[in-house]
């Protein structure tokens, strides 16, 4: 890293989905807002890494800016972070071409995520886009030099293949690329579904039921966590083991608050269960109601959307356009004017 620029932080949420979800919230943009202060802060949108499954591209379109607007309304702020979208940055599948040509197939054949996604749906149905995902995640990172990636911990092997990659290119090549570390939060409060409490929450759920989305309304909120399921017996108190459905409602109150989960506990000893859940329900339909709010108040003003979305292109591409440039003239490519 140059002794002349803070350490850079890169990470992007994929729009998959019609709303992000109160896991995304908690286990991710909620530390992305924090890492704003002490890092050089790369958000992005990767609508390229979402095509490597079926889609409809109007709702990929719309996807791409509800993903916008939810991560400001989550606090990234477009004037100390790099907020865009992944396609505006043509560099990104450039590089990625290039280190395809560095890794090996039984290394890509080995990620999770082709591994994961290929069982459900075979891998003669799986695309080409899949399988060398992995290697546009690696380019995603290398070409802002970044420093730290803040991943969950499924993530990891992702990182792990972009190090080998970033390392390899090195010894061949000549030093180019800062070889990154993963920012794995060890304190992240870890939210699961209502429905099913030993499962993250995931938009890829099957059933949609114990999802909180942050654009479901208080009405939906109240609803969910009415048929939230709980344990056997009658005691409140955090045994993620023996009682996960509300050490589940009591790690989401803990995070909806910042009162530490024993604290929590102290609340509500001697309470019964549909006090924790009348309590919960009434601080979440606040959260997600000023969240929606504040999502709806952003997409409702498109051409601001696009500005700040093509601003941190533009920045972006100061950075990635001179690491490719960098791996072009390593490479041995002729440069064309």
């Amino acid at each position: 890293m140059s002794a002349d620029r803070r350490p850079r932080v890169l990470s992007g949420a994929q729009p998959t989905a019609d709303s992000y979800h109160l896991g995304n919230y908690f286990g991710a943009f909620k530390q992305w807002v924090g890492l704003q202060d002490e890092f050089e802060a790369f958000y992005f949108i990767p609508d390229l890494h979402a095509i490597t499954v079926e889609y409809e591209p109007a709702r990929l379109r719309e996807r791409t800016y509800i993903a916008a607007a939810q991560l400001l309304a989550a606090g990234v702020d477009p004037e100390r972070s790099a907020l865009f979208v992944q396609s505006h940055v043509p560099e990104h599948a450039q590089l990625a071409w290039v280190l395809g040509g560095i890794t090996g197939f039984g290394e890509a054949s080995r990620m999770t995520q082709f591994k994961d996604k290929s069982a459900r749906t075979g891998s003669d149905s799986s695309s080409v886009g899949l399988f060398t995902y992995p290697v546009l995640m690696a380019a995603d990172i290398l070409i802002y030099q970044a420093d730290r990636v803040p991943v969950g911990e499924d993530q990891r092997q992702h990182v792990e293949l972009t190090r080998n990659l970033a390392q390899r290119f090195n010894h061949r090549f000549g030093d180019t690329f800062t070889v990154p570390q993963a920012h794995i939060v060890k304190a992240t409060a870890k939210i699961y579904d209502l429905q099913d409490p030993t499962s993250k929450m995931s938009g890829s759920n099957q059933s949609h039921a114990g999802v909180v989305d942050l654009t479901d309304t208080p009405k939906q909120v109240a609803k969910k966590l009415r048929s939230a399921v709980t344990d056997s017996g009658a005691e409140i108190r955090f045994d993620p083991s023996t009682k996960p459905g509300v050490s589940n409602l009591l790690s989401i109150y803990s995070a909806l608050t910042d009162e530490p989960i024993e604290s929590v506990v102290r609340d509500f000893e001697g309470k019964q269960y549909g006090h924790l859940k009348v309590a919960l329900g009434d601080l979440l339909a606040d959260f997600v109601g000023q969240f929606g709010d504040r999502t709806r108040e952003l997409l409702a003003d498109r051409a601001e959307l696009d500005r700040i979305l093509a601003g941190g292109a533009d920045r972006a591409r100061e950075v990635a356009g001179a690491t490719l440039d960098l791996v072009y003239e390593r490479s041995g490519f002729v440069r064309g004017r």
